[in-house]
């Protein structure tokens, strides 16, 4: 449109200059266009012109004479548009031209978060990857991806290497090694574009669904060491073996004293178990642990 116009002017297209000296302003010089919405852009001379006009894929247009020209979409969705206003003027330098900075942004379509080749529960002490992936995002380059671990950010990608103005699909992955604290921990991951003061504020976000991370471990003592227990004779006798695990633990008591194992009880209370030594045994599938109990009657009179 514009190299048309300028051979009917009779005008050359070699020498076109940018910059300072163009006597050209952009406003706004930064347009943050949202995929489908519409757009305004004036573009102004600052001294008389022949010619002032927008060339564009969609939207060309221009005016002869007057110091003001608009570039105009009702609806843009061109990713490759870059409106170019130009000035034919009467004084050197006869030919300028201003390209807008425009951004087409689109806020993704879905943000999903996964165990990469595993599923919930998890074993504590080992090593995993969680994966989240960003749907139909542009401009990629504007995108930050933040993790999060319950409320606390954990990581954050950024993707300003990458350079495609059309939606992309992207993904940033979390090493994680979970202890038993983290049991039932939630991680999700937020993807926002950051577009700059011209654009939307807050930034766009859209967020994962939340990831619960179940984590095994073997079973512990809250009190593991040996335990001595001195009571009267036939008074009631409490020994507590209870112990931290995941899956529940079961329990074994076996000891001398007794006529047959108790199974599945981690408190053994009775006022006729004999002195001795009491072994409890909690385990599941991730291993087991013992604890000794030793009962001793007082001595009388005291």
């Amino acid at each position: 449109m514009k190299n048309n116009l300028l051979c009917f002017l009779g005008l050359s297209i070699i020498g076109i200059v940018s910059g300072d000296s163009c006597s050209l302003e952009i406003s706004p010089p930064r347009a943050v266009v949202k995929f489908g919405d519409p757009v305004t852009v004036s573009c102004v001379a600052s001294r008389p012109v022949r010619v002032l006009g927008w060339e564009s894929i969609i939207a060309a247009s221009h005016t002869q004479h007057d110091l003001s020209v608009q570039w105009r979409v009702d609806s843009l969705t061109d990713w490759i548009e870059e409106p170019i206003c130009y000035g034919v003027f009467f004084t050197a330098p006869r030919q300028c031209e201003e390209k807008l900075n425009l951004v087409l942004y689109k806020k993704p379509d879905s943000v999903s978060i996964s165990l990469v080749n595993h599923s919930s529960p998890v074993v504590e002490g080992r090593e995993y990857q969680l994966q989240c992936e960003v749907h139909n995002v542009a401009p990629v380059q504007y995108l930050v991806l933040r993790w999060y671990r319950e409320q606390t950010e954990v990581y954050n990608h950024s993707f300003s290497e990458l350079t495609p103005a059309t939606p992309v699909q992207v993904s940033s992955t979390l090493l994680i090694v979970p202890n038993r604290a983290e049991d039932g921990a939630q991680y999700r991951c937020e993807a926002e574009l950051q577009l700059g003061p011209e654009g939307p504020q807050p930034p766009p976000t859209v967020l994962s669904p939340s990831l619960n991370i179940a984590v095994h471990y073997p079973p512990d003592f809250r009190s593991p060491k040996e335990e001595q227990l001195e009571v009267s004779e036939g008074s009631e006798v409490v020994l507590d073996c209870t112990a931290e695990g995941n899956p529940l633990p079961v329990y074994i008591w076996t000891s001398p004293n007794l006529q047959e194992k108790a199974d599945d009880q981690p408190v053994l209370k009775d006022a006729s178990l004999s002195p001795g030594v009491y072994t409890c045994t909690a385990s599941n599938i991730l291993g087991k642990k013992s604890k000794q109990f030793v009962i001793k009657h007082k001595s009388k009179g005291v």
